[in-house]
């Protein structure tokens, strides 16, 4: 997934024509199918986690919603970014965990329960947390709708997960087969939702994109390491830190770059951060499984 969202990425940028006739208004749609995806692959034994482990979840979506917004803010002050590339660091940041965390915690040998009631919780708590936050902390320099992006959330990203939720119900065994084959379908999606982003303002990233890439490196590094502190100084199991720092390190970042194109088109670099993310944290999160890996498991 990691090298198809890349090499998409890179093609968008270097020959933007080829993606530039697709309109930004699919993005959500894309995201909703993503998301779509994310609901049949659900099973309701996985918010079981929730009411058996609640201080693990508990600890886990605070440390999401707490060190991913206030790094986006702070990097984006420490940079002096621009209203419009800040405003998109802090959707980014503000946005529930992404949806290939599961899968990198499963390979990094994480407490992969804890990873997808983190998954589901964060997102759950999305509609009513991303633009809470989204307004605190840039809500002084843009002019943020939280009723609007509310509503979006719901529509973009709460119903496609209630109705694949409902196709799985409703049609297991076509689900079953289904499901073998939802992770290409997400990753084509995500990269699609990259392409054209990057294509719309490829001759701009160009100029001067150095700066937002080092930003957003630099949030997802330091949350995949603060959300492993976090655990640590809680003294949590190893698989239960792992699983909590992939979870607060990456994130829905294609949920970002959606709320950027409905709710601030006048801000058209917003989108940016997370179209960059999208193509980053793929691939630190592999290389963080493998060093995970690597990593043996203390014996109890």
């Amino acid at each position: 997934m990691g090298l198809l969202v890349l090499a998409t990425a890179v093609l968008a940028l270097v020959v933007p024509g080829l993606f530039s006739s697709i309109k930004p208004a699919v993005v959500n749609p894309l995201l909703g199918v993503i998301m779509f995806g994310m609901g049949m692959s659900l099973r309701l034994e996985d918010f079981k986690i929730v009411f058996s482990r609640p201080k693990d979840v508990i600890i886990g979506c605070l440390a999401q919603f707490t060190i991913m917004p206030l790094l986006a803010w702070g990097l984006s002050q420490a940079f002096q970014l621009d209203e419009a590339l800040a405003l998109g660091v802090v959707l980014v940041g503000c946005c529930p965990g992404g949806t290939a965390s599961n899968v990198i915690t499963y390979l990094a040998k994480g407490d992969l329960a804890l990873s997808v009631g983190m998954t589901g919780v964060s997102t759950l708590l999305a509609p009513f947390l991303t633009p809470l936050l989204t307004w605190m902390l840039a809500g002084k320099s843009v002019d943020v709708d939280v009723l609007s992006m509310f509503l979006s959330i719901l529509w973009v990203v709460i119903l496609p997960i209630v109705v694949g939720l409902f196709v799985k119900w409703l049609w297991p065994k076509f689900t079953e087969k289904a499901t073998d084959y939802l992770p290409a379908f997400s990753s084509i999606a995500i990269a699609l939702i990259v392409a054209i982003v990057i294509s719309a303002n490829a001759e701009k990233l160009l100029a001067g994109g150095l700066l937002i890439v080092i930003v957003v490196v630099l949030h997802n590094v330091c949350g995949l390491g603060l959300g492993y502190l976090i655990g640590r100084m809680l003294r949590l199991s190893e698989p239960k830190m792992r699983a909590i720092s992939i979870e607060v390190g990456m994130q829905n970042s294609g949920l970002a770059s959606s709320l950027a194109t409905i709710h601030f088109a006048a801000y058209p670099l917003a989108t940016i951060p997370g179209a960059i993310f999208s193509v980053w944290h793929n691939i630190s999160g592999a290389v963080v499984a493998f060093l995970y890996r690597k990593k043996s498991l203390p014996t109890t």
